[in-house]
């Protein structure tokens, strides 16, 4: 008897650059085939990618194999779709995204990660935000069931579109402990800064930027904080890393009409092997986002034992809990303050803290974000 397959849409787990959904789909994928290492899968799996392997995505087995699709305009609809209604059989697909193929009678599952979108259209390119409008809404009816990744998330989900209550789950994501952690070198952590010429003790904000992101109201609210904290402005750097995203020209120009440019660094895309000792040398991170599906950069601060000041809106509060530092997104005093509270911090207070993080951020890896995923699928295998 054969056994069933499942399809997943491995596009952007196959990216040299990841952020966000496409660092999702990467470690779900890692994960998936780590579970399954000891003990054989009764299932099949074919990864669907529009390009060779470009990183370290598992090794193919009997079970695992990768199948490229070459890249195209529309390649989900042009491309995806008609392998799914003519190639060989696919007994379930998933795609880690909003976007799932449509016209097909395959069983399909996908993960939404949030709709900022609907609340913050001003935020979107035109082409963008109608494409997330009704693709999303597209794939949230055709789907057999959906995963969000956050309970913020699956709530505005059924609030949108209430005939979804039945047929989602929150999954959350995860953090590699072994990555991320409070023993990281050192040594490494000045070999990272001096690479990014950080010369002072630092605000790490590390993000796509984007307007969800808040980044003028960091730039704006640690202006405030340099103006009326004279004695520790001569001590503290603002990190902005992270790739461009879109609508990010204000950012630059608020630095430049404030003469920040000796406060503020802007580092690019961040390596991974370098975003470990970019928290560890961090004295906070602040994410004051307007909202967050998940936020894995919160949790991977929160592993490294660094304090992090959040936004109070979206899912921040469920990653973070009591140790948060949260703030407003909308205030820039709120946010001041979050940077002055924590600079502020006694020895023992902020090692209470940085605990705490240490702790709370346990909660999650990506092993049970695989688990909990894989229950989902077995429903569905027919």
């Amino acid at each position: 008897m054969n056994k069933p397959v499942i399809g997943i849409d491995g596009s952007e787990a196959n990216e040299k650059v990841r952020v966000g959904s496409s660092e999702y789909a990467y470690q779900l994928l890692n994960s998936l085939y780590r579970i399954h290492i000891s003990k054989k899968p009764d299932h099949k799996y074919i990864i669907f990618i529009k390009q060779p392997q470009i990183n370290d995505l598992p090794p193919e087995k009997d079970w695992w194999r990768y199948e490229i699709i070459p890249t195209s305009r529309f390649w989900l609809l042009k491309k995806l779709v008609p392998r799914l209604i003519f190639g060989d059989k696919i007994n379930l697909f998933f795609s880690p995204t909003h976007y799932l193929p449509i016209f097909t009678s395959v069983p399909q599952i996908c993960t939404i990660h949030d709709l900022g979108y609907l609340m913050f259209s001003e935020q979107f390119k035109k082409y963008d935000f109608w494409q997330l409008k009704y693709w999303t809404a597209i794939s949230l009816y055709i789907s057999k069931y959906i995963i969000a990744v956050s309970n913020s998330t699956k709530n505005d989900i059924v609030r949108h579109y209430p005939f979804t209550s039945n047929k989602i789950e929150t999954v959350y994501h995860g953090v590699d402990q072994k990555i991320y952690n409070k023993n990281i070198s050192e040594h490494l952590v000045r070999h990272v800064k001096n690479k990014y010429k950080i010369r002072k003790n630092y605000i790490l904000s590390l993000g796509t930027l984007k307007p969800s992101k808040n980044i003028d109201g960091i730039i704006e609210s640690f202006t405030k904080f340099l103006d009326r904290n004279e004695k520790l402005a001569g001590d503290f750097q603002l990190i902005i890393a992270g790739k461009k995203g879109w609508m990010y020209d204000k950012i630059y120009q608020m630095v430049n009409d404030r003469n920040l440019k000796e406060k503020v660094i802007f580092t690019g895309y961040v390596e991974e092997k370098d975003k470990p000792c970019l928290y560890k040398g961090a004295t906070a991170l602040i994410s004051p986002s307007f909202w967050e599906g998940f936020g894995i950069h919160v949790l991977e601060s929160m592993s490294c034992g660094i304090p992090i000041i959040v936004s109070d809106k979206g899912s921040l509060r469920e990653i973070a809990g009591e140790c948060g530092i949260y703030v407003k997104p909308e205030d820039i005093e709120s946010i001041t303050k979050g940077i002055e509270k924590v600079v502020n911090m006694k020895p023992f207070e902020y090692n209470i803290l940085s605990s705490a993080c240490v702790q709370a951020s346990k909660h999650f890896n990506w092993e049970k974000t695989a688990e909990n995923t894989l229950k989902i699928f077995k429903r569905f295998l027919i």
